[in-house]
């Protein structure tokens, strides 16, 4: 009778223990709509692949994703929103590797790219091309190079401390001569400033250039990518044609908020990457030059951190100067 009355209490006892409160989160996640920060213009390449990665997150996780681009700053504006949100999975940051440029071109921005975040999922790498107007003449970086000696070269960018302008300023310090920088709110405008030969050339995401590439509205001179990129095979690395150390690893992402429960973070982790596995997914960013880039959370997080001291490394080396 002592043993089956023990039994009951302690039945009783699981039944009542309260729930972990992350993992009753992380059980009732998601039940209303989620809102997705893309710190760019429309039509940037965050845009475009967060857009297509989002689309598919939203019917696996069956509820609305509303996108909300919130351009300025490389991408800090939106960063330092989504830092100021509930820690809930409710307000997620499809980000890119701008999200670590950010201390060092603004060293005033009220949140930590590292502390305050955590990275969910990596969509992957896109490579970032140099393209110019075919009215310029340049047939070659070299060309490039040797008219840029004499520093009344420009080029464009999709924002100060963007991973447009990043890879821009890491091939000049290789290259040895200075360019003035003309930065735009995203993308599009960058590339068209570029296109009408205003603006002598930039170092764009190819999911943003292609369009323009097909046309032969642009040129594409090289991507800052280690290898050649499968969207642009015929185009040589910024490293094969010997400039080193130029190379600049475009990444895009999902990250949210550091305090965020660990089991909603898993949940979106778990289910991104069934999106980005899925064929049509697959489809959809193949012209978009995305290149996998498999990386754990914690590997994820790591990266974020090495790069926040690199990019401080080099703006210091290239004596850049952030007003």
């Amino acid at each position: 009778m002592t043993t089956r009355r023990h039994f009951i209490r302690l039945a009783a006892g699981a039944l009542a223990a309260p729930t972990l409160p992350g993992v009753a989160a992380a059980q009732a996640y998601p039940s209303r709509t989620i809102k997705t920060v893309i710190p760019f213009t429309a039509g940037s390449s965050s845009d475009i692949v967060g857009r297509i990665v989002m689309d598919g997150l939203s019917a696996r996780l069956g509820v609305n994703i509303v996108i909300e681009n919130r351009g300025g700053a490389g991408g800090s504006i939106g960063a330092a929103q989504v830092a100021r949100a509930e820690p809930d999975g409710y307000t997620l940051l499809a980000h890119s590797s701008a999200h670590s440029a950010a201390p060092a071109a603004f060293p005033n921005i009220n949140y930590d790219p590292a502390a305050d975040f955590t990275g969910v999922a990596m969509f992957g790498t896109v490579p970032n091309v140099m393209i110019v107007s075919p009215s310029k003449g340049f047939a070659s970086v070299n060309d490039l190079v040797a008219r840029g000696k004499d520093g009344k070269l420009t080029f464009s960018s999709a924002g100060v401390a963007s991973a447009t302008h990043w890879a821009a300023e890491r091939f000049l310090l290789s290259a040895g001569f200075k360019a003035t920088h003309v930065p735009f709110r995203g993308g599009p405008e960058a590339i068209t400033e570029v296109m009408t030969g205003r603006v002598d050339f930039t170092c764009m995401g190819i999911s943003s250039a292609m369009p323009f590439i097909r046309n032969k509205q642009v040129v594409p001179l090289a991507v800052s990518t280690p290898k050649r990129s499968t969207a642009l095979p015929d185009v040589p690395t910024t490293l094969e044609l010997g400039f080193k150390d130029s190379d600049y690893s475009f990444w895009m992402g999902l990250l949210v908020h550091a305090k965020t429960p660990r089991p909603i973070v898993e949940r979106l982790r778990a289910e991104t990457l069934k999106v980005l596995e899925a064929p049509d997914t697959i489809e959809r960013l193949k012209p978009q030059g995305l290149e996998p880039m498999p990386l754990t959370i914690e590997e994820f997080n790591a990266l974020i951190r090495r790069e926040v001291e690199a990019n401080k490394a080099l703006v210091k080396a290239a004596g850049l100067k952030f007003g």
